[in-house]
């Protein structure tokens, strides 16, 4: 097969996927979910006009600074005073209480003098306020239907607390994308284990974990296959049993004698769609269909993983869950000249820095070696710097295209 262009390949990708199906969860599992439908208030808030101070809630119209008030009751959060407040009457009242029927205005405890007498408590105003002063109207907020939240959002804090508000005890989001990660190669352990004297640590496999539960998937771990077309296949088999909407394999995907996924997969029915993409890194993507599940074949170098994870999957996931699937691609100013590319589009990690440019755009500037096994560079870079094809010479100060990245 040919080398695809990237914005080909992810097109490809996208065009066998759909939103995925809804389901209802209680609201506090609904955290960085996405909502199904629009949102609407299953309540007035606030319901009822309240007191935004501690103070007393009277009537402005009986207000004088030298007239002097009867204390008749008061009214904690929780608990309205019962009776209509009558002229020349005030009720003690605190933040959040329902204000009384008859008061218009909250006098604030810091302008109001109190006495005690024999047989009553009186206060009069040290300084009036203005009319309605301090007094939350009802519906101040939200009204009953009011439509507050659009459908197809992540819902963040503030929406939690807003739905919460809402009366909302469940929402309809988007049903989580399972997505199965299984690493492969013989040289691979995971961290902490007793490593051979020719291993290495398996490291993207969590990488890859961790940002399908940041893009709102559920990453379902399979650990580690042998170089052996029985440890592959039973690596899918329990990706099935899973019910996975994908299955990411982690290396195999080149040519080498050891490189048996594409093989062991295709055993089992694999569907491949493409296999490598004019890109670096990543070029040796693999892309189809195995069963009702998605296949990726991702390359074992770390960062060539992560940065495919950035340009397919996250796109992907998006789709699923019905959300733009639009490159969140920018611009930025080059601070140092790059050399001339190559055939491949180039995907260069880089820091993001201030600069005072007029024209606002942030200078950007690659980090230093782009190996595809160089973990903290990629871990230390704001973004990557998006080079096409046979792009010339680019001198510092040009303008570039980056992609943000979000770890």
């Amino acid at each position: 097969m040919s080398l695809l262009p990237v914005a080909e390949a992810r097109q490809l990708i996208l065009d066998g996927s759909s939103t995925l199906p809804a389901e209802i969860v209680p609201l506090s599992e609904a955290h960085l979910r996405v909502n199904a439908d629009a949102l609407a208030a299953q309540r007035t808030q606030p319901p009822f006009s309240s007191s935004a101070m501690d103070g007393y809630a009277v009537r402005h119209a009986d207000l004088a600074l030298n007239k002097s008030l009867t204390v008749v009751g008061e009214a904690p959060a929780g608990h309205g005073f019962k009776s209509r407040l009558l002229p020349h009457q005030a009720v003690r009242i605190f933040t959040g209480a329902p204000l009384p029927v008859g008061a218009d205005t909250i006098l604030i405890q810091e302008d109001a003098e109190r006495a005690e007498q024999a047989e009553n408590t009186e206060i009069r105003p040290l300084e009036i306020p203005q009319p309605g002063a301090y007094v939350r109207a009802a519906g101040l907020d939200f009204t009953l239907g009011d439509v507050l939240i659009p459908a197809r959002q992540i819902l963040r804090s503030a929406d939690m607390a807003l739905l919460a508000s809402m009366n909302h005890a469940k929402v309809c989001v988007i049903r989580k994308p399972r997505i199965a990660v299984l690493a492969t190669g013989d040289e691979l352990a995971m961290p902490g284990s007793t490593i051979g004297p020719d291993q290495i640590v398996a490291s993207n496999n969590f990488g890859i974990a961790a940002r399908i539960s940041e893009l709102g998937g559920y990453p379902v771990d399979l650990g580690i296959a042998k170089d052996t077309e029985a440890d592959l296949l039973d690596g899918l088999k329990r990706a099935q049993a899973e019910h996975c909407d994908a299955i990411i394999t982690l290396g195999g995907a080149s040519v080498g004698t050891h490189d048996l996924v594409q093989q062991a997969f295709q055993s089992a029915g694999l569907q491949l769609a493409f296999w490598k993409i004019a890109m670096r890194p990543g070029k040796p993507l693999m892309f189809g269909t195995v069963g009702n599940m998605v296949f990726l074949g991702f390359p074992g170098n770390p960062v060539s993983s992560m940065v495919c994870a950035e340009l397919f999957l996250a796109p992907l996931m998006k789709q699923w869950l019905g959300l733009p699937t639009t490159m969140p691609f920018r611009t930025a100013r080059l601070l140092e000249p790059l050399p001339a590319n190559d055939q491949r589009e180039d995907y260069l990690r880089a820091v993001l820095q201030e600069t005072d440019n007029s024209d606002a755009l942030p200078g950007v500037r690659p980090l230093g070696r782009q190996d595809s096994s160089m973990l903290a560079n990629f871990a230390r870079a704001d973004c990557l710097i998006k080079r096409p094809p046979f792009a010339p010479q680019t001198d510092s100060g040009s303008i570039v295209e980056i992609l943000p990245l979000r770890h």
